[in-house]
């Protein structure tokens, strides 16, 4: 999988050399770009954003920088690639849409600041790929680049071959709609705490309707509007 992101911060993405994501695009099963939008800028103070136009407080990013940056990235693409940018006025971005995406072999992340991306960079963006706009949740943050982060860990570990065992991703949380049940190791007591019996019985079937049941619980007290959908 390809992966680009645009960001005034690229430094912020030196963390995806960490971890599991690390090793995969160390072994070529992401490949990862992060490019800087001032770089698509032409004036000494690289400059990406302007006022609004209407008024307003705070400041709005410029078109220009964005449509040479995507037509660098993506222009003359072999497939049309998924274009995303966070947005709290996007949808809510999900454990299923990130299996949608992680089957995508090309994505390029927009990070916008400030008081947003002209919107006209959406309509543009949409002639090159598939544009979603995406949140990841009901809450604003001071720029995109946070919830890339989160966007690329989320879809880059279920990329065949980024995590060493597959059947790990099976029974996590959200993966069928529930949350996933408790996890206990060693020891058996800890400061008199007892790990659940039915769990040290090795009764195989047993423990399978223990861990149901307790995702069933779990999500009805923690999230009961997933019960609900």
């Amino acid at each position: 999988m390809r992966i680009d992101v645009v960001s005034i911060f690229p430094t912020i993405f030196d963390a995806l050399e960490v971890s599991l994501l690390g090793k995969a695009r160390q072994s070529g099963l992401l490949d990862v770009a992060v490019h800087d939008l001032r770089d698509y800028t032409h004036d000494r103070h690289r400059t990406v954003d302007d006022t609004p136009y209407g008024g307003g407080a705070g400041m709005v990013m410029k078109p220009e920088p964005w449509g040479e940056a995507l037509d660098d990235i993506v222009g003359g693409a072999a497939e049309r690639p998924v274009i995303v940018f966070p947005s709290p006025a996007g949808e809510r971005f999900t454990q299923s849409i990130a299996r949608e995406l992680s089957a995508a072999p090309h994505l390029v992340f927009g990070c916008g600041r400030y008081e947003g991306i002209d919107e006209r960079v959406f309509d543009y963006a949409a002639e090159l790929g598939d544009v979603r706009l995406l949140s990841l949740g009901d809450y604003v943050l001071n720029g995109g680049e946070v919830a890339v982060m989160a966007m690329v860990e989320a879809i880059g570990r279920l990329v065949p071959g980024v995590v060493g065992n597959p059947e790990s991703l099976v029974e996590e949380s959200h993966e069928d709609g529930l949350l996933e049940y408790p996890s206990f190791t060693k020891p058996a007591v800890w400061r008199e705490r007892e790990v659940p019996p039915i769990l040290l019985s090795g009764n195989h079937g047993a423990v399978a309707s223990w861990r149901r049941e307790q995702q069933i619980e779990r999500t009805r007290l923690r999230r009961p509007d997933l019960l609900a959908d």
